[in-house]
């Protein structure tokens, strides 16, 4: 039965005929260089400090995935509850991005700090010649920038972390082949993806983090999501804090004009809340009127499968699921 469910999923995917974008002028985003075997790739740390050992790991990641880490400098040190002085990690950012011999940036772990940064980073390169900037959490923050520029960028795994096959499967779909990745998927999903608000939209993604675009509110920064697919998730947030940041999105003007709403997984929540937080996402879908599907396989769990930021894709709330219907990245 699940094979013959996904099977006529993926052919409805890769005919859309039926879910035409609700914005046919969009302009499409800038698409950075697909990696490839022997890609040059930054590491950096751009939040919260990390051990010698999640280093060796990331750098064996990319090793694995037939990739050069360069491991910035930031990557070892420690300020406060930060990978270096704001100083040091900018400095590292920057000088990945601008190095035309640097063929993608992969931030090493969240935390904090990224927000300290985004307002000196220069991404002009971006503008010219993209390459991937790949990470999640508290990189959130620079996924925004790469947003209201235009140029996607990857809502993925740290290199450091554990990779189950399914959510490999999806970064090498989504950031090595410049053809349509198809649909996300984890055969070990639990909980399974679930039906909100049903409904079909195919639109470009945008999100990331729910209390980085909170904090993001009310400033330059701030998340425009008109015609786009609103992708969240989070981690150790009790409920009524996810309600209250869930708020500030809406009264910020953040969902206005969304066309879609995909939950990924809202992970840890704190011990000896007894209020759900499913009751709160399910408010939340239903106050925003869109095709809305929740526990989608990303975010801080064993499976966080690669989004691009920017990127198209198609959200079926009638059968829970996402499905990517556009290359993200292009040929060298």
């Amino acid at each position: 039965m699940l094979k013959a469910r996904l099977a006529r999923q993926a052919g409805e995917f890769d005919n859309p005929t039926m879910n035409s974008s609700p914005d046919a002028t969009r302009p499409r985003a800038r698409l950075p260089r697909a990696l490839r075997p022997g890609s040059r790739v930054a590491l950096v740390a751009p939040a919260g400090p990390v051990d010698a050992d999640r280093i060796e790991a990331a750098a064996e990641r990319c090793r694995m995935e037939g990739l050069e880490p360069l491991v910035y400098p930031a990557a070892g040190s420690r300020y406060r509850y930060m990978a270096g002085t704001d100083a040091e990690r900018l400095g590292d950012l920057q000088v990945a991005f601008d190095d035309s011999n640097v063929d993608g940036v992969w931030a090493l772990r969240g935390g904090y700090g990224t927000l300290r940064l985004i307002e000196d980073l220069d991404l002009r390169r971006q503008l010219d010649d993209p390459i991937p900037f790949i990470g999640f959490s508290d990189n959130t923050a620079i996924h925004a920038r790469h947003a209201a520029l235009g140029v996607v960028s990857f809502h993925g795994p740290h290199p450091g972390a554990d990779w189950p096959v399914e959510s490999e499967d999806a970064f090498r779909r989504v950031l090595f082949q410049a053809t349509p990745p198809g649909l996300l998927v984890s055969r070990e999903c639990d909980p399974p993806p679930r039906t909100l608000a049903p409904g079909r939209i195919e639109a470009p993604l945008v999100g990331g983090n729910l209390a980085i675009l909170a904090s993001m509110c009310g400033t330059r920064y701030q998340l425009d999501g008109r015609g786009r697919i609103l992708f969240l998730e989070d981690v150790a947030e009790p409920a009524y804090r996810v309600d209250r940041m869930l708020l500030q999105l809406r009264r910020s003007s953040v969902t206005d004009g969304i066309v879609g709403l995909a939950l990924g997984r809202f992970t840890d929540q704190p011990e000896g809340d007894e209020h759900p937080l499913t009751d709160v996402l399910e408010d939340f879908a239903a106050r925003l009127g869109v095709p809305a599907v929740s526990d989608l396989p990303f975010g801080h769990g064993e499976h966080n499968v690669t989004l691009p930021v920017g990127g198209v894709a198609l959200l079926d709330g009638d059968d829970a699921a996402l499905a990517l219907t556009e290359a993200a990245v292009r040929l060298p």
